[in-house]
């Protein structure tokens, strides 16, 4: 059974399961086809032979960013199997993990490697995640970690009862959001504008069902607070 399942055209997916504090949030992987044999992944997961084998039916591994300061617990699995490729880590892993030789810091500007294919901009307002968001022009599709979460969809029963709780009610930010952003509200607002001006119609998320529609409305409702 294929690992990989196909969300746009040039862009597949990788699911799997993920406690965080108890709860089933799962996570998420995407792999983006560049350029004719050229793959750029993001939120790297687990790596097996199998996964490897059909990553190789597509292309070549140009490119691996772990751009959220929690995405990145098998980054150096992957450097491993894919020496040559481009590693890139959101700023606040260089001290993170000092255990890996990123290859680039991730910020505003795309890298030589996904140029031209992707863009991207630093959230970096979001202090605990620090994320690096990324959009691909050709589906209209935003890239995200942990900017826009959707478990009050999520498929088990208790991780959309806490959800709730947590005043969860649509996709979009949680309640950490606005107090680790409080502090940097103007510098949020500049940074989600300026994926507003993006023409978003999906976005491919870490934590939750994927989202296939309106997903520009869906990032202005998650940060109209701002």
């Amino acid at each position: 059974m294929s690992r990989l399942e196909p969300f746009a055209d040039e862009i597949w997916t990788v699911t799997r399961e993920l406690r965080f504090y108890g709860v089933e949030t799962g996570s998420r992987m995407t792999v983006v086809r560049l350029r004719p044999g050229e793959l750029f992944v993001h939120s790297p997961g687990p790596l097996d032979d199998a996964l490897q084998e059909e990553l190789a039916a597509l292309g070549r591994v140009v490119a691996v960013v772990a751009p959220s300061s929690f995405h990145h617990l098998h980054v150096l699995e992957w450097q491993a199997a894919y020496p040559e490729a481009k590693l890139g880590g959101c700023p606040d892993l260089m001290k993170k993990r000092d255990d890996v030789s990123f290859d680039v810091v991730l910020g505003d500007t795309p890298e030589p490697e996904w140029a031209g294919v992707l863009e991207q901009v630093h959230f970096a307002a979001r202090t605990m995640e620090d994320e690096v968001v990324f959009f691909d022009p050709r589906s209209r599709t935003l890239i995200c970690c942990d900017a826009v979460f959707n478990l009050c969809a999520h498929e088990r029963r208790f991780t959309r009862f806490t959800a709730f709780m947590l005043a969860i009610r649509k996709p979009g930010a949680t309640w950490l959001e606005h107090l680790m952003m409080r502090k940097h509200r103007k510098a949020g607002r500049e940074q989600v504008d300026r994926m507003l001006a993006w023409p978003i119609q999906s976005i491919v998320l870490s934590h939750g069902p994927l989202i296939h529609a309106d997903g520009r409305e869906v990032l202005r409702n998650a940060y109209a607070w701002l």
